[in-house]
């Protein structure tokens, strides 16, 4: 237990640095009062914009496409034929386990009135006080119903992301209660650091759709899983089925749209920003990973096609709404230069059994894009974010604090969850349970009837 408290130790010493630049803040200066013009006019009341809102109803369906069937797909066509079904199930579960949960507490914690800079408070537990006509200030011409669910997609998705790291070895009952224990105690607090005004917020801290909530958050718990689980008995991986993959990818690729264009919020020229920056960094990604591993290999592969996109999606996305087209060819071109490296060389270096690659490619390519994000973040683009390169060297520093605080945070959380776990139902099934396959010997079905 000796890594843990280090582990405490340095998670404290970064949120208290986080404060401190927090508080470091300039100040505006107090405002002159004046007699107001007759003629000036109080600033309009928040009001349900139907162009939003009809926006904000398909970006919400297109995430939750992302997970079901995209994710879903992407993981199970990745796995051995045996272990198909129970890769499709840990991302559906999840889906379902998030959508009860953040009706229920989820909201209220991640976005309430904020507490300390630390979580929300729990006044609408069970959506109290949320109605047909609710508008939230986070999302001031949207209602609020429309806000709650497009932000459980992005927790539902999250959750998922982690099995990849998990599967052909993890208890179906310990990826249930994983997924319960692991939305409440990381994911809640660290999407209200970010979003709902916590203290990375008030830091300053960039992330548009996710990098560091998301993909950050997610990657760290499939590494910290993956150790804790051990390797599987048979660790090479060969995709049982690449056109699923490229299917899934297809689909994540088309969710992905929602996720970071309408993180805008509304139907708007930033959402046009943040789309065709998705577009332009996830193509640019695939191309620059199918290139090195062209010349690495000898041969273009369509697994490294499609790991490529993905990379080049995650990477974006917290820099969709704040960069230039060129900032994000740049991204892209790193992001799938890294995310290869990360995959090929890294992991066979620190030989950790992270089954579908969920940190070398998530975890990855979501630090270097939310490091990216304090370099090229354009404040032609959205003036709320002005990087290195414009002027701003101070936010790579809050940029480095943010990711700081959530690698440490969540790899210390999981690892106390998998501690739970493993004292409640055990975490990974036995030897002869994993020769058959999770699919008969947790569900006693299989994929394929042939």
């Amino acid at each position: 237990m000796k890594w843990s408290a280090v582990i405490l130790i340095i998670t404290s010493l970064l949120c208290i640095s986080g404060f401190v630049l927090a508080e470091d803040q300039p100040q505006p200066a107090p405002a002159v009062q004046a007699v107001p013009a007759p003629a000036a006019a109080a600033a309009p009341a928040p009001k349900i914009d139907t162009g939003d809102t009809a926006w904000m109803i398909v970006a919400t369906a297109l995430v939750m496409l992302m997970s079901i069937p995209g994710l879903a797909l992407f993981y199970g066509g990745l796995t051995k034929r045996k272990d198909t079904l129970n890769t499709i199930a840990m991302t559906f579960v999840a889906f379902c386990i998030v959508s009860v949960l953040w009706v229920i507490y989820g909201y209220t914690f991640a976005f309430g009135d904020d507490i300390a800079g630390i979580i929300g408070r729990p006044a609408k537990l069970l959506l109290s006080g949320v109605g047909p006509n609710s508008i939230t200030d986070l999302a001031k011409t949207i209602p609020e119903y429309i806000f709650i669910v497009y932000q459980l997609t992005f927790a539902a998705i999250t959750v998922a992301l982690a099995s990849g790291a998990y599967i052909e070895r993890m208890k179906f009952s310990a990826w249930a209660l994983f997924s319960i224990l692991w939305m409440t105690i990381v994911y809640l607090p660290v999407a209200h650091w970010v979003w709902g005004n916590g203290f990375l917020a008030k830091l300053g801290a960039l992330d548009f759709a996710g990098g560091t909530v998301v993909h950050i958050n997610a990657g760290i718990a499939a590494l910290v899983g993956a150790l804790m689980l051990g390797k599987r008995r048979e660790q090479k991986l060969i995709p049982h089925n690449l056109t699923m993959v490229v299917t899934g990818a297809g689909l994540l690729w088309f969710g992905w749209f929602g996720f970071n264009a309408g993180s805008a919020l509304a139907a708007n020229g930033l959402a046009g920003a943040a789309f065709i920056n998705t577009n332009t960094a996830t193509a640019m990604a695939a191309v620059a990973w199918m290139s090195v591993e062209w010349i690495h290999s000898k041969r273009p592969t369509v697994l490294g096609l499609a790991s490529g996109a993905v990379a080049g999606l995650v990477a974006i996305t917290p820099a969709a709404g704040f960069v230039n087209v060129t900032g994000a060819l740049v991204i892209g071109i790193a992001a799938g230069f890294v995310s290869f490296l990360s995959v090929t060389v890294v992991k066979s270096k620190f030989r950790y059994d992270d089954t579908l690659d969920a940190f070398g490619i998530h975890g990855v390519a979501g630090m270097l894009g939310a490091i990216l994000t304090g370099i090229f973040a354009d404040p032609s683009i959205n003036e709320a974010g002005k990087g290195l390169l414009y002027g701003n060297p101070r936010q790579l520093l809050i940029q480095l604090i943010a990711i700081g605080a959530t690698v440490v945070y969540s790899a210390v959380g999981t690892f106390i969850i998998f501690l739970i776990v493993k004292a409640l139902v055990g975490i990974r099934v036995d030897a002869e349970d994993e020769v058959v396959g999770l699919d008969e010997s947790q569900h006693g079905e299989k994929a394929y009837n042939l």
